[in-house]
């Protein structure tokens, strides 16, 4: 698979919705996490981040402007003793609480499918990231739009190699309805030397009218300490 940037597929896609990046830093010390969020309805774009104890969640920046909270508002990041969840909607939950149990990943998203939102009907996707720096991603789409078939993809890294990460989102294409992301997740440069050099860059790659939020961890794989970033368009 060919190495790309993510300043390449960012600034040549219009709108891929939400996206996740998961990787290893150029000096192999650090373990590299990033989600985005876009909007193209105002109550999608009505939204900023917020830290948590436990990571992030989403609130509505105006309240009086929220109109329906149920797929918009959730926790994309949330850290256990072991792990760190990164996804585009409540399967951060349903996937915490299986691992809390000592299942898999996979069985918590096996009891999910992609969101009820026709015509587009949004795949879930979801990023778990060890201590030790692996990491797993998925997507949960629909077959083509159609949705009596749930699609279930599964990918794993044992051993990311120092530098490269990889690229998961959405959309495919800015089209209506939304077609969903298709393919293996895309290999990505991870050269940035800190959270705030890679959040700069991601953010500048977004379209400026559809970006929302965006969040960078970088977490030290000796001491598991964390150097996280957080950019609002609502500032």
């Amino acid at each position: 698979m060919k190495l790309q940037r993510m300043e390449d597929i960012l600034s040549g896609h219009e709108y891929p919705g939400r996206g996740i990046l998961l990787g290893r830093s150029k000096d192999a010390d650090k373990a590299i996490a990033a989600y985005f969020i876009m909007g193209r309805s105002e109550n999608s774009r009505n939204r900023i981040f917020e830290k948590t104890d436990d990571g992030i969640r989403t609130r509505a920046f105006d309240e009086t402007k929220m109109t329906d909270p149920s797929l918009i508002i959730y926790h994309p990041v949330r850290r256990t003793e072991n792990c760190m969840i990164v996804t585009n909607g409540d399967q951060t939950d349903t996937i915490r609480d299986f691992l809390a149990k000592g299942e898999c990943y996979v069985c918590a998203l096996r009891s999910r499918c992609f969101e009820p939102d026709p015509p587009n009907y949004t795949p879930r996707i979801s990023g778990v990231q060890m201590k030790d720096g692996s990491y797993k991603l998925s997507i949960l789409k629909s077959a083509n739009g159609d949705p009596s078939c749930n699609h279930r993809c599964f990918f794993e890294y044992d051993n990311p190699p120092a530098g490269t990460g990889h690229f998961i989102h959405t959309y495919q294409a800015n089209q209506e309805p939304l077609p969903s992301f298709e393919g293996e997740p895309r290999l990505v440069a991870c050269d940035a030397p800190d959270a705030e050099t890679l959040a700069a860059l991601l953010w500048n790659s977004l379209n400026e009218e559809n970006k929302v939020a965006l969040y960078v961890c970088y977490t030290d794989l000796r001491d598991g300490s964390l150097d996280e970033v957080i950019i609002n368009k609502h500032a």
